[in-house]
């Protein structure tokens, strides 16, 4: 057998720290936070860190979009809705930041009990045990109801949706994305599984009206989509349906001839899964672009990216 001694270090190669690049500087550190300090001066004193820069390139990139007038497109699963999210979402709508709206099924039935009753998020745990779980019947009724009079007059999901809350008697409607949205004529789809929704339990889902409603919903997806170059995609919350959507809907969009490619897309999560990182993130922006992964809880990092985006307006 080979036998091995101990290297000597005598002769080891050095150099000096203060010529030495390095990555991080006192420079770049945190300032102190001041009672009363403003939320502008809360983001000027972060730490010039990877993630802090991440945040502020995703800001400076949805503030450019919006500035060269290109969309910013948001596709959200269930989550923001169960976590109050829907005032600054209706806002970023209002400001003209939001151009256009994805969703799933739960989606769309979280906003529509929120609009009628002012809450929403049942304990499944408990209502599964005696098969109660998802059987309310105001909410299978009701959202069937928009779905399939609305299909039957050409229209998506989404669009049947908004139409429905906004002029139905519910008295929670100004917190319903889907009916600001119908009301500021902003897109909104719903891109739906079937059987994965509560609203498929009951005896006035119409499987057709779905089918077709949520085809429809993903064509104009798709056509938005196809404008989206300059422009950004986020992901919020979303760890299968849409990642997979806007996957399709950016081949369609390509393979019609459409250039979208330099585009910025990004995925905010707590956990970043793989359909994301794939789908939304490394996929899409292969050939150009930028994308960024924003990881922390929806009811923590999104009012900070709203307020964020809402303090760097001109």
């Amino acid at each position: 057998m080979k036998k091995y001694r101990p290297l000597s270090l005598k002769t080891i190669k050095t150099y000096s720290l203060c010529a030495r690049n390095s990555k991080v500087s006192v420079k770049s550190f945190a300032d102190l936070p001041v009672k009363g300090d403003s939320f502008s001066s809360f983001l000027d004193k972060l730490p010039e860190a990877f993630a802090v820069k991440d945040f502020m390139d995703v800001v400076s990139a949805v503030l450019q979009a919006r500035k060269q007038d290109r969309p910013v497109v948001l596709g959200m699963g269930a989550h923001p809705i169960k976590l109050g999210l829907s005032p600054l979402i209706i806002e970023l709508m209002r400001k003209k930041i939001v151009t256009a709206i994805a969703t799933n099924g739960a989606c769309a039935i979280h906003d529509f009990e929120v609009a009628l009753a002012g809450h929403t998020s049942e304990d499944v745990a408990s209502e599964l045990c005696s098969g109660a779980f998802g059987m309310s019947k105001d909410t299978g009724k009701g959202v069937n109801l928009a779905v399939n009079s609305g299909v039957k007059k050409g229209h998506g999901i989404g669009r049947a949706l908004g139409e429905y809350i906004s002029r139905g008697k519910f008295r929670y409607k100004d917190n319903s994305v889907f009916a600001a949205a119908y009301n500021m004529a902003i897109p909104l789809t719903v891109h739906v599984a079937i059987g994965a929704d509560i609203v498929h339990m009951h005896p006035e889902a119409n499987g057709a009206a779905i089918g077709k409603g949520s085809l429809k919903d993903f064509k104009l997806f798709a056509s938005v989509v196809a404008d989206l170059e300059g422009g950004v995609y986020i992901n919020l919350g979303s760890a299968v349906i849409l990642p997979e959507v806007f996957l399709k809907a950016l081949n369609v969009a390509r393979n019609l001839g459409n250039k979208v490619e330099n585009i910025t897309t990004v995925n905010m999560d707590f956990i970043q899964h793989y359909r994301p990182g794939e789908n939304v993130l490394k996929r899409p922006t292969l050939k150009a672009g930028r994308n960024f992964a924003l990881t922390g809880h929806h009811e923590i990092m999104f009012p900070l990216l709203a307020a964020a985006i809402i303090e760097k307006m001109p």
